[in-house]
């Protein structure tokens, strides 16, 4: 298993939640190539929305499973992203950073941050055990 972040606004995740997928990297298919049945993933949202100017929000907005091995294309019009289906936590919370930062391996680096750019990156164990236990109140089954 292993564990994955990816970075989206928090409106773009929340329309993932609602319909069951994930898109990475403004829709890319490489990220989402990466994952396999059985991973976690966990959005990380900078921003509310991408009209936002400022990373305002800076909260942990989803966490689930990714059920199968299956990558599709979807057909939005102009835009055809690729997507996966991903079995995301009915009840988790959003959990913000500020609440974290000090105990993740993520945040160690002061220069932390650049690595978000990337859209997805991959998470230490720890560092999702104490992710999945903030948004949950549980601990994972690893």
């Amino acid at each position: 298993m292993t564990f994955w972040l990816g970075v989206a606004a928090a409106d773009h995740v929340r329309r993932g939640v609602t319909l069951g997928f994930a898109q990475i990297g403004h829709g890319k298919r490489g990220g989402l190539a990466r994952m396999r049945a059985g991973d976690s993933l966990v959005y990380y949202s900078p921003r509310a929305s991408l009209d936002d100017e400022k990373p305002t929000l800076r909260a942990f907005t989803a966490i689930g499973l990714i059920p199968d091995d299956d990558i599709w294309q979807a057909d939005d019009g102009d835009f055809q992203p690729w997507r996966r289906r991903v079995d995301y936590v009915a009840d988790a919370v959003e959990v913000p950073l500020a609440s974290l930062h000090g105990a993740l391996d993520l945040t160690r680096d002061p220069h932390w941050g650049y690595q978000l750019r990337r859209g997805l990156i991959e998470l230490s164990a720890p560092d999702h055990a104490l992710i999945h236990a903030a948004m949950t109140g549980s601990n994972p089954r690893v």
